[in-house]
Parts: structure tokens; C-alpha cells; sequence
């Protein structure tokens, strides 16, 4: 116990440290949000893969997923870095980076509105980011708590509220620069820990061999009388696997707190190394996560909730429960970790996007036309500054909404996260990836997307999820392509001459 306190009160005087170093940087909107758009690729790359990777993926999907499809959950760590990492930095990156700096966007509601000439739209898109970020951050604090209070035996409710104190005060001081530093410390700790977590897990039973001869002994939940579909490579049921595979690869391209980290990078040659850092670092710590979830049967039946269904989020933590003591302590930091980075983005976005798209709507003009009547720089810092307060006021008013989520959750963290990604990933991703690509996007079809996107999602949960959440949320996200095409060929285009100006920037 002494070791594991120690190692947390090092690391939480760590990111607390690194907040204050960064207050300095924070004092502007432009050094807030977006570290002045001076990120590097290290951290940059960083910052992405521990964003992407939480409590959420190490104890609440790696279990769920582990316990439903055996080994072949893995495939899930697998199209994380392939096509959540990999082709997110290829097709998004450069693109994301020359667009938003040209028409001078910091979130992805001020690109919607900025890119398609609607303030409508930008209004829209932030109320729709903040409301649903909302679940999925709830869903990181039921993991990141959950396993410490096997840990360390502190009651569920008081590791809520201590993480998201912790979140809060690095966040405020820093910024996103405070969160770009200790997600590269984050991410260190996450690298090593998942490999000794992995190495020390499967010593338990046997070895790597052993485990997954126990693994093919086992019977099947839909036969009894047939082994070896949890040793098998696509698992005992792979269209499934392949919806959650699409959710939680596909959607990582359509979320503002994931986008945002290509706004903040310096330049292309620094996208390029990032993009080979975040592989890595996927293939590393989500694959590790699935892969080590995926022998989740081997130590018993999980509890059964009051309403009959097992409780998948303490598969992850029965596993580790009897490693020794500084093992446990590694695992705790390496949750921390993951944890922790992801509520600083989740924070930071939801708060940077109530303040600059719905309370203080800057009206900008199009690329290449001059301002008329600008204020003076006196003025112009004052106002900065004012939004830098209520960013830091909205981060405590979100941690605390989120809050009182943690405190009473209404059901298992992968459906949380279903429901967030559906939600938002349906109703961003294809106007936000199209809009990078294709001119002819109309102002009418990204209306269309973030109805069909909110909508399915929002529809399947009043009726009680008869489509499972995941799969719902693949569908929403796969499915607004298609909506975004047809309305755009049908509905009046945009101005040429603007979306010439928009699109200058690639030249």
C-alpha cells in the first residue's frame, strides 16, 4: 500500500506541476485551446493515442469484449491502429491542419459553421458535442474508478470525486500545452505498464501456451458442446466483432476531442512522424488491452448485477486482483494514465466549444476578404482573456455534470461510450471528412447528417436499444456518408467563388 500510494502522489504532483509550468502559454484563446498551434509530433501523437485510449478501453471494452469474443477481441486493438490510427492521420491530418489554420478554426463547430457558411450549424454542432461528451466522460470515471477501488480500497464515490479535482486543476492551469506534456508522460507509462501487465497476467496461468490451450478447452455459450471459438481467430461471433471494430476505429475520425489534435501540430513534415508514433503507440497499448481481455474467462464468472447480466466491467479487475502489490501499483498508474489524459481532452473540447461557438460567436470573414472595423489590440486582449475565464468556469460546470453521471450509472461503460461515439462520430464524421475532400458538400447535408446522426441514436435508446448501441453506432457513423452524398447532390451548392477561397489552402 505504501508503494502505491507513493507512486500516485508522484504522479499527480507530476501533472500538477506540468500544469502550473504551462499557465504561462495558456493566458490566450490560441494558447488554451491549441497550444498556439506549436505542438510537436511527439506529443502531438501522444496526445491522440492517450486520448483515444482510457479506462474505458482497459477495463470496460477489454472486459465486455474479452468475456464475448475470446482472443479474437484483439482484432478490436488491431482496427484501432490500423484504421483508427493509421488512415485517420493519412486522410485527416495534412488536410485537417492546412483547412482549419486557413479559414482560422479551433474547434469542429467552427469549422461547420466556418466551412459551410452557417452560423446555424456551428450553434448546432457545439450543443451536440457538449451533450454527448458527456456519457463518454462519465464512462472514463466509472473505469478509472472502479479500478482503484480494487486497488486500493477506497470507496467508489471518493475516486470519482478526487479525479475529477485532479482533471479540473491541471486543465485550468495549463491548458491544452499542460495536456499535450503529460499526455507524452501518460503515454510512456502506458507503453511499459501494458507490456508488464500482459507478461505478468498470463504468468498466472501457466504462460502464453498454457493460457490459450485453456482458452480452446472451453465451451461455447451458444453450443456447450462445442470448443475452441474462444481460441478461434474471429471468435465465436465476428459480425459483431466487426460493428465493434467500426465503432471504436471508424469513430475516432468524427470526434472533436480526436480531430483537434491535428489543428495543434506545427507542421506537414511533423504529421508524418506522428503518424508512424500513433500507429505504434495504438498497435501497443489497444492491442495490449484486447488482447489481455481476451483470456477475461480464464478467472472465473464475473458478479451478477441486480437486473441477472454480469458485470463486465470487473472482469478486467478480477484478473489483476491477486498480482502482486507492485504490479497492482503499476496497473493503477497506468489506468491513471489513460484516464486522466482522456478527461483533460474530453474537458478541454467540450469547454472550448460552449465558449467560442455558442456564448462568444466571433463572426469571421471569408478567406482572403479584410475585416471591416477591427478593434483595437487593448480591447482585443481583454476580450481573449475573458474567454479564457469562462473556458476554465465551463471545464468545473462540465466535470460536474459528468459527475453526477459517475455517481449513479445508468448502465455498462461500453454502452456509455456506444452511445457518445454513435451520437457524434454519425453526425461529424462524414460532413467533417467530406469537407476536407469534395467541393460540391452542401449546407443542407450536413443538417441531414446531424439529424440522422443524433437521431438513430437517440431513437434506438428511447426504445429501449433494440439495435445493440455499438451496432448502432456503427450504422449511424458508416451510414452518414451515404446521406451526406445524396442530399448534397440534391440540395442548392454553395457559393464557388467562397468554396474556391476555402479550398486555397491546398495549393
Amino acid at each position: 500500500m505504501i508503494i502505491k500510494i507513493l507512486l500516485t502522489i508522484i504522479f499527480f504532483a507530476v501533472m500538477i506541476g506540468v500544469g502550473l509550468y504551462s499557465r504561462k502559454q495558456a493566458s490566450s484563446v490560441d494558447g488554451f485551446v491549441l497550444g498556439g498551434r506549436t505542438v510537436g509530433p511527439w506529443l502531438t501523437a501522444f496526445a491522440y493515442g492517450t486520448s483515444y485510449f482510457s479506462a474505458v478501453v482497459f477495463v470496460g471494452y477489454a472486459g465486455q469484449f474479452g468475456w464475448k469474443y475470446g482472443m479474437s477481441s484483439t482484432w478490436i486493438g488491431v482496427g484501432n491502429a490500423v484504421i483508427g490510427s493509421l488512415l485517420a492521420w493519412i486522410l485527416l491530418g495534412r488536410r485537417t491542419k492546412l483547412m482549419t489554420q486557413h479559414i482560422e478554426s479551433r474547434t469542429m463547430p467552427d469549422f461547420f459553421g466556418t466551412r459551410f457558411d452557417s452560423q446555424g450549424l456551428r450553434v448546432v454542432a457545439s450543443v451536440i458535442a457538449f451533450v454527448f461528451l458527456i456519457p463518454y466522460t462519465a464512462g472514463v470515471y466509472k473505469g478509472i474508478s472502479t479500478l482503484f477501488e480494487m486497488g486500493f480500497g477506497i470507496p467508489y464515490e471518493y475516486c470519482v470525486v478526487i479525479m475529477a479535482i485532479l482533471t479540473a486543476v491541471y486543465v485550468i492551469l495549463g491548458g491544452y500545452k499542460a495536456t499535450a506534456m503529460n499526455d507524452f508522460i501518460q503515454g510512456v507509462i502506458m507503453l511499459f505498464g501494458i507490456v508488464i501487465v500482459i507478461a505478468a497476467v498470463l504468468n498466472t496461468q501457466g504462460g502464453l501456451t498454457v493460457a490459450i490451450e485453456k482458452m480452446a478447452a472451453l465451451p461455447s455459450d451458444a453450443d456447450p458442446n462445442v470448443n475452441g471459438k474462444f481460441a478461434d481467430w474471429f471468435g465465436p461471433d465476428p459480425w459483431n466483432l466487426l460493428g465493434v471494430v467500426i465503432l471504436t476505429s471508424l469513430g475516432t475520425w468524427g470526434l472533436p476531442q480526436m480531430v483537434g489534435k491535428f489543428y495543434s501540430i506545427t507542421d506537414e513534415s511533423a504529421i508524418k512522424r506522428g503518424t508512424i508514433i500513433s500507429t505504434i503507440f495504438a498497435f501497443i497499448v489497444s492491442g495490449g488491452c484486447y488482447f489481455l481481455g481476451g483470456f477475461g474467462r480464464l478467472f472465473g464468472m464475473p458478479p451478477v448485477l441486480p437486473n441477472g447480466k454480469l458485470a463486465f466491467d470487473s472482469i478486467v479487475p478480477s484478473m489483476l486482483v491477486t498480482l502482486p502489490d507492485v504490479i497492482i501499483a503499476l496497473v493503477v498508474l497506468l489506468v491513471l494514465s489513460a484516464s486522466m489524459s482522456t478527461l483533460a481532452s474530453l474537458v478541454l473540447t467540450s469547454s472550448s466549444t460552449m465558449t467560442l461557438d455558442l456564448i462568444y460567436r466571433d463572426k469571421k470573414s471569408a478567406p482572403g476578404e479584410v475585416e471591416e472595423g477591427t478593434i483595437d489590440d487593448v480591447v482585443a486582449e481583454k476580450i481573449e482573456r475573458r474567454k479564457v475565464v469562462v473556458m476554465r468556469v465551463l471545464i468545473v460546470f462540465f466535470i460536474v455534470i459528468s459527475l453526477m453521471i459517475a455517481l449513479n450509472p445508468p448502465t455498462f461503460i461500453a454502452q456509455l461510450m456506444g452511445i457518445s461515439w454513435g451520437a457524434l462520430a454519425g453526425a461529424f464524421l462524414a460532413p467533417f471528412m467530406l469537407g476536407l475532400y469534395w467541393r460540391g458538400v452542401t449546407t443542407a447535408s450536413v443538417w441531414a447528417c446531424f439529424i440522422w446522426g443524433v437521431g438513430i441514436t437517440v431513437i434506438n435508446m428511447l426504445l429501449g436499444n433494440p439495435i445493440n448501441p455499438i451496432n448502432c453506432g456503427a450504422i449511424a457513423m458508416v451510414g452518414g456518408f451515404p446521406v451526406v452524398w445524396l442530399v448534397s447532390l440534391l440540395s442548392p451548392k454553395m457559393n464557388r467563388e467562397t468554396v474556391s477561397k476555402i479550398f486555397e489552402c491546398y495549393k
